[in-house]
């Protein structure tokens, strides 16, 4: 089992150890080529190995025990499913000679997992494992990434074999066919309005500069979809924006006034498409999708051209497509651009005394690196970065798309252990701290140092909004008691402090960075400042007026 994951390429693996795969930790004592991480939970294992996936590439390996183990880490797996990212899942099992008599911790994970992993497979044969290990990174590589869990009977792993090892095999993904370029150009030559949507995975910093090398030759604008804002870099000309929550309504004028939409890589989901009202049925639009997965075509938007292709293998295409700019693409270009600027400078805050997240997210704009990697969890808070952070290569920025809270410390984590060289800033609210705060242990455990900014509002920050929003002024279930983020984060001996000031937040930041701990910057926040565009109370007031109305 170990042998086949050194073999592809696995060198970063998470767990929590657990009785029913003891043979695969024992194995991985005399195998240096790959690193161990212990965690303190399931979820935060998965987490840790999905964001890992991201940064490389490469599979992301996280391992638990059967169960209640296996339970807890299916929302890494569904995390992995809707981001399209690529995991391995190593699950022990009980004994085959007790399948099927509920026996401890028993579960049919073919089941559990089938609607949120691209495949389930299990270990009956020890003689067949290494072709099972095989099959699991193809199937986790191929066409659409995503998450493959693997079932591992403890009796199989406590038998031995002469098996050969099998070889990674190579991953050829479906590409673009000189026809398919030819109608595309022809396509784009005919539009006036064009506009460019790159989402989804396996994006390389060769394939996004390849398609900004493209876009910036033919004066074409690209926006991203939801959470993917590193896909294409936010310092080209032709970046205009996320398609994301609470997204510019410049932007979502911009893609409605579009007469063709070329979509690389997206699935035009929910939140790209603002609950699949932003682009009609069937699309006003020329719409062009290219997808790995020939399924995702036409799936919710019947597109006039289809291509079944990747991000990486598309883009690289395209950068070779000789497509001369019209004349008029050049000012609906700049015109986009300008809307995005604009829309990145913050507005003052309500109150003058109170943290300016905005003047922070301007600050930190200036003052990360290049290369910073910035993690962020479910909630409100995180589009204080989406909208006034910019963003280079992929491998920048990590958020969940399918909105899974306690993402965002386990992935700083995990960022770190990756990148050590490299800066790491991870942002969280209140509530999903609580929720994988614990990785901090596994921060100082690893050696990993990222800073953490907890957003502290002392509340359910999203649901409060909805809330207020449908039932004004009734607030239940909501309200938070938290504790002193910055002094549990010492007691965990990482770097902590507490911001309460606008003033504060600078100094609190370099002082975190310099500590070359695990740090947490718990930023004290005025509960009305629930989103970058309005106040709690303004929300309420409005629902409350449509209903007197």
């Amino acid at each position: 089992m170990v042998d086949g994951l050194a073999g592809h390429g696995a060198t970063l693996a998470f767990c929590v150890p657990g009785e029913s795969y003891l043979p695969v930790l024992d194995a991985l004592f005399d195998v240096s080529a790959i690193r161990l991480v212990t965690c303190r939970h399931e979820s935060g294992a998965g987490f840790m190995a999905e964001a890992a996936a991201k940064l490389t590439g490469r599979p992301g390996i996280a391992l638990v025990t059967r169960g209640p183990g296996a339970c807890n880490a299916s929302i890494a797996v569904h995390t992995a499913f809707q981001d399209s990212t690529p995991l391995l899942l190593l699950v022990g099992q009980v004994a085959r000679r007790h399948r099927g008599r509920e026996a401890f911790q028993e579960l049919d994970y073919t089941k559990m997992f089938a609607p949120v992993a691209k495949a389930v497979f299990e270990a009956e044969d020890i003689e067949r494992l290494p072709r099972l290990i095989g099959r699991a990174f193809e199937t986790a590589l191929s066409g659409r990434p995503g998450p493959v869990v693997v079932v591992l009977p403890e009796d199989v792993l406590a038998e031995t074999s002469d098996a050969f090892d099998r070889p990674p095999a190579a991953i050829d993904g479906a590409q673009p066919t000189p026809a398919d370029l030819g109608r595309l150009r022809s396509l784009l030559r005919a539009a006036e309005r064009p506009l460019i949507l790159v989402g989804g995975g396996g994006w390389s910093a060769e394939a996004s500069a390849a398609c900004r090398s493209f876009a910036e030759a033919a004066h074409l604008p690209v926006c991203c979809s939801f959470r993917r804002l590193d896909a294409f870099a936010n310092d080209s000309p032709s970046y205009i924006g996320e398609l994301g929550i609470g997204p510019n309504p410049a932007l979502l004028e911009r893609v409605r006034e579009a007469d063709l939409l070329l979509v690389v890589g997206a699935r035009l989901g929910e939140i790209t498409t603002q609950g699949y009202t932003l682009l009609e049925a069937p699309p006003r639009q020329t719409l062009i999708h290219i997808h790995p997965n020939a399924e995702e075509l036409g799936r919710v938007f019947r597109p006039a051209m289809a291509i079944q292709a990747g991000a990486a293998s598309f883009a690289t295409a395209m950068a070779a497509l000789p497509v001369a700019a019209e004349p008029g693409w050049r000012n609906w270009t700049a015109a986009a651009r300008a809307d995005y600027l604009a829309w990145q400078q913050p507005a003052a805050p309500h109150d003058p005394d109170v943290l300016d997240l905005g003047a922070i997210m301007v600050w930190l704009r200036q003052r990360l690196p290049p290369d910073a990697i910035v993690t962020t969890d479910a909630g409100n808070f995180s589009g204080w970065a989406q909208r006034f952070l910019r963003f280079g290569r992929p491998g920048r920025f990590l958020g969940a798309t399918n909105g899974a809270m306690g993402y965002g410390v386990p992935a700083a984590v995990a960022a770190k252990l990756v990148h050590p060289e490299r800066l790491v800033l991870g942002m969280v609210g209140d509530g999903g701290f609580l929720m994988t705060g614990q990785e901090l242990a596994t921060a100082r455990l690893s050696g990993a140092a990222p800073v953490i900014l907890v957003f502290d509002n002392g509340m359910f920050g999203t649901i409060r909004m909805h809330q207020e929003r449908r039932f004004p002024g009734r607030v239940s279930a909501t309200d938070l008691v938290n504790p002193d983020f910055a002094a549990l984060a010492q007691s965990y001996g990482a770097f902590g402090a507490t911001v309460e000031r606008t003033e504060q937040f600078a100094p609190g930041f370099e002082a975190a960075v310099a500590s070359g701990r695990a740090a947490v910057l718990a930023l004290r926040l005025d509960p009305e400042a629930i989103t970058t565009r309005t106040t709690l109370s303004a929300i309420r007031a409005e629902a409350l007026a449509r209903r007197a109305g």
